[in-house]
């Protein structure tokens, strides 16, 4: 078999092109948009196909020899599923063991098939691991999810060492495997109320844009008025550089009847917590910046040095659609704080949670809050590993 691409305006035409040229008789190994349509220029579809060839003359490929396989699986599919149509319609008394066997047997092709769809998504892989067919879909699914290529192939060779034989009969079985592993892998943070006469202060920082302000808002709202007892709450801001993040946190703050401080110096800081310490949470919200300027996150360490009533704990404000090199690029650099436990903002923005595991992975750092919308103060969760497991593990391959 070989590959032809066609392209046209639209997916419909593209489709229509291949139709009148090879028949129906084709796979469909891959679409996609590769220009969207404006009101100047139409758009542009690519429709990837496989094309049966005479083998005696030409020596298959690897992707071809793929490709046979997907099509000759995809007709065995079609013709076991008549054949259980013609056995249960049939008006004889129907073999209950005749109809099990054609439904396992369906159930493998499919099994195939799926494996062989994984295998044409990642044909291009240049790594030396090598997959049993079984481990291929649930490859394809974590890799497509975003988990960095050196935390996936390393639970694939543990995995392939230690699984169980028994266990690699289907592909559910597999992901039930992979969903109990990798949530063992998943540090979160269990959210504790704490109780009179300990305090907790929390100082939020991170990149700029990230949500820092509305998520304090959101955390400010839920001990103050969500959990099962209502807790004394203050809020200092340090982010006096924007007016608007200010005037936002003093309208929350106002909104919700709390204490507000705003601090200039370190001189100032040690006043104003001096001034909420009747408060059971002081939240803190800082100046968001690049992870390359050391010098403002130099400078937030510098309010730690002062003397408290209790421990400061840093939390690294994260957005969820940050790809997973520049996650690892933004902890490393604010990792010259203390930094206490992760918080992941707009995860309602995308569904593929890959980078949030491999950076929580790579940094042993507990997960506690994922903010999962811009209402306030309802779009904020305790993390778990659940969710995040969702984005990996829990759809189709396109």
């Amino acid at each position: 078999m070989k590959l032809k691409t066609f392209t046209a305006p639209t997916y419909t035409e593209a489709l229509n092109k291949i139709k009148t040229e090879l028949g129906d008789d084709v796979v469909i190994v891959s679409s996609k948009e590769i220009k969207r349509k404006t009101l100047s220029s139409p758009g542009l579809y690519e429709i990837v196909v496989a094309v049966e060839e005479d083998v005696k003359k030409i020596e298959p490929k690897k992707n071809d020899e793929v490709l046979l396989k997907l099509s000759t699986a995809a007709k065995e599919i079609s013709s076991l599923s008549k054949n259980e149509k013609k056995v249960t319609n049939s008006l004889r008394p129907v073999n209950n063991d005749e109809i099990m066997a054609l439904k396992e047997e369906i159930s493998k092709i499919a099994d195939t098939l799926k494996y062989l769809q994984a295998t044409v998504w990642d044909i291009t892989n240049k790594n030396e691991l090598e997959l049993p067919p079984e481990f291929s879909e649930i490859y394809a699914l974590a890799k497509a999810s975003g988990i960095a290529s050196k935390h996936l192939d390393e639970i694939m060779r543990l995995t392939i060492k230690y699984m169980p034989l028994k266990m690699r009969k289907n592909r559910t079985a597999i992901k039930r495997y992979f969903h109990t592993l990798l949530k063992k892998m998943i540090p979160v943070r269990i959210e504790r109320e704490i109780k009179p006469p300990h305090k907790k202060i929390m100082m939020f920082v991170g990149p700029t844009g990230v949500g820092k302000t509305t998520t304090i808002a959101k955390l400010a709202a839920r001990y103050a008025y969500k959990l099962s007892a209502r807790h004394k709450v203050g809020i200092i801001t340090l982010d006096t550089y924007r007016i608007g993040a200010v005037e936002q946190l003093m309208t929350y703050a106002k909104m919700m009847r709390l204490p507000i401080e705003t601090v200039v110096d370190p001189s100032d800081f040690e006043e104003a917590l001096k001034a909420l310490r009747h408060n059971d949470y002081i939240l803190i919200d800082t100046v968001g910046s690049s992870q390359h300027d050391k010098e403002k996150i130099e400078k937030l360490s510098s309010f730690l040095k002062i003397n408290t009533f209790a421990e400061i704990n840093i939390n690294l404000v994260l957005s969820a659609i940050t790809k997973y090199e520049d996650l690892t690029d933004i902890y490393n650099n604010f990792s010259i704080l203390p930094i206490d436990t992760l918080i992941f903002t707009k995860l309602d923005e995308t569904r593929n949670y890959g980078n949030i595991f491999s950076l929580l992975l790579d940094t042993k750092k507990p997960v506690s809050y994922y903010s999962i919308g811009q209402e306030v103060p309802d779009d904020l969760m305790e993390a778990n590993a659940e969710y995040l497991l969702k984005g990996i593990l829990e759809k189709e391959l396109s």
